[in-house]
This record gives structure tokens, C-alpha cells and sequence, in this order.
């Protein structure tokens, strides 16, 4: 570190400030930990909602006269590839980027549709900066209609522009070793501009709470097995295979629980009716309480739907399996990649594919509560030292050395 403090900008395009969704979450923590050696501002399209208490670091709106979108559940602020709103959206981007010029030493952009299109704006104005990948948006729907062609048409376009922007990226930070590959595979991206920086956890929330007291506060059964999800109900994650298997298991004293929303939920809530299972939708709860939830459980869920990835592999990082194991809580997810890095089976969670017959196995055999307990101990020990603070102060050193370039070059 050095002793002089950067002012950076930390710019996520596509996405809109919602604070309880992950992507937001992602880089709200980042920021956070970044006010340690920083002076930070967040940057979102829209924001939807404010942030709450009061926050070490700026937050402003790429487009603040944007109108808010029908949907605030959806983070995404572009979702649909609707080219209308982007062609909009990109004048306000080239604006923005030019106010950006004379105000930081450093930008940070957060992959979207258009990954290292601010980048590419910043860097005709002298403003060095890297970008913060989380995924590649390899397409994985079926060509039913025209109008599927027509958004894998506008899909292709746009990952055409993010690969030949990101390629100019000065660096790029990569979540998992597994994206890092991703990425040069699919938009090659010269490896040795790519630095792996996994995500943290914020452990002054997600932390072991009493199991007891939550359930009591929650209204929960006190003697249940209790299985928990939380999350999204998306494309990526199936709890259909879970919910069918409950309706061949009869075992009264095992409970699922779902915390979140999402497209899929109606789907859900109406196969868990027709099969008259066990499932309690709790739909979205306020972010601060989701531990009380996991506490609550006796083991928690990351069911991704593999398919929706390329090669079946889970690529991208994910915060619920770190969150979930900070509070004490094994975690059940499917094997490969860096979910097998976190997970240890049978010993801090469970892996397995996720399908019907497996899921009917795992409920048959689920272990003791006691047991259970025992494992979320093994997990919280697993991610003790996956810190927020730890992923910021590596983006700084990966930033310096950019600005520490443009400095040598001089004005």
C-alpha cells in the first residue's frame, strides 16, 4: 500500500442499487472495505432504493432521469437486450465518463452487457481503471420463436462488443480460476491480463446466532430438520428436482424453507401444491434478518441449475454458499469447480448433481441434527478468512499499479 490515498470509482452500469440483491451487495461490500485506504464512490444506472444507514462512500446514478423500471425485484438494469434503452443508456454512459475524467484517479467497472465499454470512454480521457468480472452470459436458451432469434441476435452483439472492449481492458479481475478460463476461452482475453480475486464474506452479519431463539422468534417448529434456501428463484438456480423429491419422501419431521423471489417462484408454489409437500415460501425478507433465517435451519441449500452454464460448470463466484457457511451452517451444492474448493463433502456440506433420485437419497439418509451442528462447524472454520477487506485491499493493489503507470507517463 501506499501512502497516498486514491480517489476511486467504483461504476456498475448495469445494474440498478437495490441493496438486498446479491450483485448490489457484491459491490456495495467492496466499497466498503475500500474506505479503508480509499476515498470511494458507487456508481449504479438507477437506484432504486436507498442504501439505509449512513455509508463511508458516495453513491450517485449513472442515469438519475431514468425512469424506474416496472420490476424493482429485478437488479439486472439490462435485462431483455432491448436495444431502444441501450442506445439511450450508452449516451448517458459517454457523459458520465467524461465527468469521471477530472474527478478520480481510478475506475472500477462491474462486468454487464457491454463489459469494458466505460473502460474503453474513461481510457480516451486519461482515466485508467480495470474491470470486475462475474460472468461471461454464454447464451443457454432454445430457439422457439423468432423473437428467440431475435434476443440471441442482440445477445450475440452484445457479447461481440464485450469481448472486443474487454480485450482492451488494461486488466481484468476475474471471480474463480474457473471464469478466468471463461474468459479467455470465449472472449479472448490475453491470460496474463487476468487477476483472480475471489469475493468475501461480511462476518459482522453472517455469523453463528442461536438456533433456539431464532426459531422461536421466526415461529419455526423446534424439533423439524429444517433445509433452507435463500436466494433468487432464476434460470440458474432449480429447486424443482428438491420440491419433487419431497413428495416421495414422508418424513413429517423434515421441513423445506424458502427465502426469496424470483420468475420461477409460481412454478414452484404450484408444484409444491399439487404434490401436497412440505414447503414454506417465505418470499423476500429484509437482508438484516437472512441470518436469523440460516440460523434458524438445520442445513443450508445452493441448488444451481447446471445446465444453464457452458460444460455444465458453475463458473462464476457465489455468495450464499460463503454466507451460509459463516453462520455455522453445512451447505448442500453440486460438485465442480470452486464450489468443491469451498465444500468438503460429508464434512462441511454435501455434493452431489442436482437431480430427483439424488435429492430422494440425501433426504433418506439425512443425518442427525447433532450431526448437522457438527458439520456448520467445520464450515464456518472453512471461510474464516474470506473477508471483504481482504478482496478490497487486493483490488488496490492491483489499481495502484495502474495509476502508479499513468503516472510515470506523466500529464
Amino acid at each position: 500500500m501506499t501512502d497516498r490515498r486514491l480517489s476511486i470509482c467504483y461504476a456498475a452500469p448495469g445494474l440498478n442499487l437495490l441493496p438486498s440483491a446479491g450483485p448490489t451487495r457484491n459491490v456495495l461490500s467492496v466499497a466498503e472495505a475500500l474506505t479503508q485506504w480509499a476515498d470511494v464512490t458507487v456508481a449504479f444506472r438507477r437506484i432504486l432504493e436507498p442504501i439505509g444507514a449512513p455509508a463511508k462512500y458516495n453513491v450517485i446514478a449513472i442515469e438519475p432521469r431514468a425512469s424506474i423500471p416496472t420490476n424493482p425485484r429485478d437488479d439486472n438494469a439490462t435485462r431483455g437486450l432491448n436495444p431502444i434503452p441501450h442506445a439511450l443508456g450508452l449516451r448517458c454512459l459517454w457523459s458520465f465518463s467524461r465527468r469521471l475524467a477530472n474527478s478520480y484517479d481510478l475506475v472500477l467497472e462491474k462486468g454487464w452487457r457491454l463489459s469494458g465499454l466505460l473502460l474503453a470512454a474513461c481510457a480516451r480521457q486519461g482515466l485508467p481503471g480495470a474491470l470486475v468480472e462475474n460472468d461471461t452470459r454464454c447464451w443457454s436458451g432454445a430457439f422457439r420463436s423468432f423473437r428467440t432469434i431475435g434476443q440471441y441476435t442482440l445477445h450475440r452483439t452484445a457479447e461481440s462488443l464485450a469481448s472486443f472492449y474487454s480485450r482492451r481492458a488494461p486488466l481484468v479481475i476475474a471471480e474463480t480460476e474457473e471464469l478466468k478460463a471463461m474468459l479467455v476461452t470465449h472472449r479472448g482475453i490475453s491470460p496474463d491480463r487476468i487477476e483472480v480475486v475471489g469475493l468475501g464474506v461480511d462476518h459482522a452479519l453472517f455469523r453463528p446466532l442461536e438456533q433456539e431463539s431464532a426459531r422461536k422468534s421466526l415461529g419455526l417448529s423446534p424439533a423439524a430438520t429444517l433445509l433452507l434456501y435463500v436466494g433468487g428463484m432464476d434460470e440458474y438456480h432449480d429447486l424443482g428436482p428438491l420440491i419433487e423429491a419431497f413428495t416421495h419422501i414422508r418424513r413429517r419431521s423434515v421441513e423445506l424453507h424458502l427465502v426469496g423471489d424470483g420468475e420461477y417462484r409460481m412454478r414452484y408454489e404450484e408444484k409444491a401444491k399439487a404434490a401436497h409437500t412440505p414447503v414454506r415460501f417465505h418470499g423476500q425478507v429484509p437482508h438484516s434478518t437472512v441470518p436469523q433465517y440460516i440460523a434458524a435451519a438445520d442445513v443450508c441449500l445452493a441448488p444451481y441449475r447446471t445446465r444453464a452454464f457452458p460444460h455444465g460448470r458453475v463458473f462464476f463466484s457465489t455468495l450464499k454458499i460463503p454466507e451460509y457457511m459463516a453462520c455455522a451452517r453445512p451447505v448442500v451444492s453440486v460438485p465442480g469447480g470452486h464450489i468443491q474448493r469451498l465444500i468438503e463433502d460429508r464434512v462441511s456440506g454435501f455434493l452431489f448433481p442436482n437431480e430427483v433420485s439424488c435429492w430422494e437419497h440425501f433426504l433418506n439418509v439425512l443425518p442427525s441434527r447433532l450431526r448437522l451442528a457438527e458439520m456448520g462447524q467445520a464450515a464456518a472454520r472453512t471461510v474464516e478468512g474470506v473477508t471483504w477487506e481482504a478482496t478490497a485491499a487486493r483490488y488496490l493493489v492491483l489499481g495502484q499499479k495502474l495509476t502508479a503507470h499513468r503516472d510515470l507517463l506523466g500529464p
